[in-house]
């Protein structure tokens, strides 16, 4: 049984390279469209009162972004945001068909996880005294957590757009 078990995980080993889901780009193009995808509602969120509302300890805690408010106001800095977002979700679209401009998506996506992420540790009440703190996460630290991933994606976007283009230049 184990000679037959050895021999159909080599039989399917062996098949993965040349399966038509993993030979072609299919992992990027859906990373890509789901970044896009993720930009446009949460870029739309920022254009009403209640999503301004709920930036205020985000932005208030920001240690990259706590400029907005004293440059743009509490909407203005939301809208600030939602064009930003929308901006880079559109150039990350163009990057279907032009990797330059997916680059400048990437790199506008990984500014802004970025932002995001450093946001964590200076969130108040972001870690639950109650359960010891660290790593126990609670109020708005959860939510801020999927940026970790959301930055990793940017950067895979990034690397593999600039190498997309790079390639072309040696071709």
């Amino acid at each position: 049984m184990s000679t037959l078990t050895s021999v159909s995980r080599k039989s399917f080993a062996s098949r993965l390279p040349i399966s038509e889901l993993l030979a072609g780009d299919l992992d990027y193009h859906i990373v890509r469209a789901s970044m896009v995808i993720m930009f446009f509602f949460f870029g739309y969120q920022k254009w009403w009162a209640y999503e301004a509302d709920r930036l205020e300890p985000f932005i208030g805690n920001g240690p990259l972004i706590w400029w907005l408010y004293p440059a743009f106001g509490h909407q203005g800095a939301s809208w600030f945001l939602g064009v930003s977002e929308w901006t880079f979700g559109a150039l990350i679209f163009a990057g279907f068909w032009s990797k330059r401009l997916g680059i400048l998506g990437a790199l506008g996506s990984t500014g802004t996880f970025i932002a995001t992420v450093t946001i964590i540790p200076f969130m108040p009440d972001g870690w639950d005294a109650s359960a010891g703190g660290f790593p126990a996460m609670t109020g708005n630290v959860p939510f801020l957590m999927k940026d970790v991933v959301l930055l990793a994606v940017s950067l895979y976007l990034l690397k593999q757009d600039a190498a997309r283009v790079l390639k072309r230049l040696e071709a």
